[in-house]
């Protein structure tokens, strides 16, 4: 039988050091203005509650190519940093030295050398309890704003696209792509097998995907220009709605559905709703009882989405559902949800009104299918 932790495929919240690497190439003769743009975000980045420390290293076989590396306490101050809008800012000098980038994000699960030994004791202990039995996919979201009164025009040319082709490479391809609203906020769910940002850049490069892009231009809340590299990466730097946490229970059987749920928390309470609503969802894969298949969380500041894939319908069991069985649940909730007067439910009948408040419309849900 799979054990509550090898279910968990993904999470930002057990407590394990952070080990972030980011790969740059840069332009040709831009190694002066590099090195000027990432002292001062050295310096930045070294006041940021939760940082240890980081190297600047240089290739020696290409010297365009360098690597920054650094180690966090955890996975929460450092998507905390990498989220906010002073990170957006303080790293735009890089951008016009760089002609490419990738960011790769790991917890440390061992470690040995001589540094380990004369590390402090309170960091010592801090490693992944144990390897993550993955399913092979990467998720992810991007969520953004459109002008109040154009939802329904938004919602029309977001489900009326082709799908892209489901291959990227031999070793990527798609696998779904959900799409919600709440109100005039979208949020696009994707699933990928292999490489997440190759798959991003080969999405963005279909010309159906364009056109959509193009189309939705006029309604964003945020402008952007999708033909200027720079305010393309900013928007989209801006949209990035990670997963921080994925579990799926055992054995589950039947037809699934899947819903969106959206949860306003308060200012500076998005990383502890989100992490208290991954408890609730590890208990429920632990109940056999429980009609919640897989749950993946996604937040960005104050902003979290719950992705569920459920047997049977939303409301029949709305507790569990919304993540808040129990009184202590409800009642940690209420001081973590910007929910207004009216508080957090507390009778069956309240949390259905509250469930289809939270629940986010699909506009569309696509698979791509099984290669042969």
């Amino acid at each position: 039988m799979t054990t509550l932790s090898e279910r968990i495929s993904q999470s930002a919240f057990d407590g394990s050091r952070l080990r972030v690497v980011l790969l740059l190439d840069l332009h040709d003769g831009a190694q002066n203005e590099f090195l000027e743009a990432y002292e001062h975000l050295r310096n930045q980045v070294a006041s940021v509650p939760g940082h240890i420390s980081d190297q600047l290293c240089q290739s020696i076989e290409n010297p365009s190519q360098w690597l920054i590396t650094s180690e966090w306490e955890s996975a929460p101050p450092f998507l905390a940093w990498v989220n906010s809008e002073e990170h957006v800012e303080t790293v735009q000098p890089l951008h016009g030295c760089v002609r490419d980038t990738r960011s790769l994000r790991f917890s440390v699960l061992r470690e040995t050398g001589k540094t380990v030994t004369s590390a402090p004791e309170e960091l010592k202990g801090r490693l992944q309890a144990s390897p993550r039995l993955g399913d092979g996919i990467v998720r992810h979201a991007l969520t953004f704003t459109v002008k109040p009164g154009t939802e329904k025009k938004v919602a029309k040319i977001l489900s009326g696209y082709t799908s892209p082709s489901a291959r990227v490479d031999e070793h990527t391809r798609l696998r779904r792509t959900s799409l919600f609203m709440h109100g005039n906020r979208v949020v696009r769910a994707i699933e990928v097998q292999g490489d997440l940002l190759a798959a991003l850049r080969h999405v963005a490069k279909q010309p159906e995907v364009r056109e959509v892009e193009e189309a939705i231009n006029p309604y964003l809340e945020q402008d952007r220009d999708l033909n200027d590299p720079n305010s393309a990466r900013v928007f989209f730097t801006r949209a990035a709605l990670p997963a921080v946490h994925h579990v799926a229970a055992d054995g589950q059987s039947g037809e699934l559905t899947r819903h969106a749920l959206y949860y306003p928390a308060k200012e500076g309470c998005g990383m502890a709703l989100a992490r208290l609503l991954a408890k609730q969802d590890e208990a429920a894969a632990e109940s056999p009882d429980s009609p919640i298949a897989s749950s993946t969380i996604f937040q960005r500041d104050d902003i979290v989405v719950r992705l569920v894939d459920l047997t049977g319908k939303l409301e029949a069991q709305p507790a569990l559902a919304l993540g808040m069985s129990g009184p202590r649940k409800a009642a940690t909730l209420a001081r973590l949800l910007a929910v207004g007067e009216e508080g957090v439910p507390e009778s069956d009948k309240e949390m259905v009104l509250f469930l289809k408040h939270s629940a986010m419309e699909l506009i569309t849900d696509r698979n791509a299918p099984t290669e042969s």
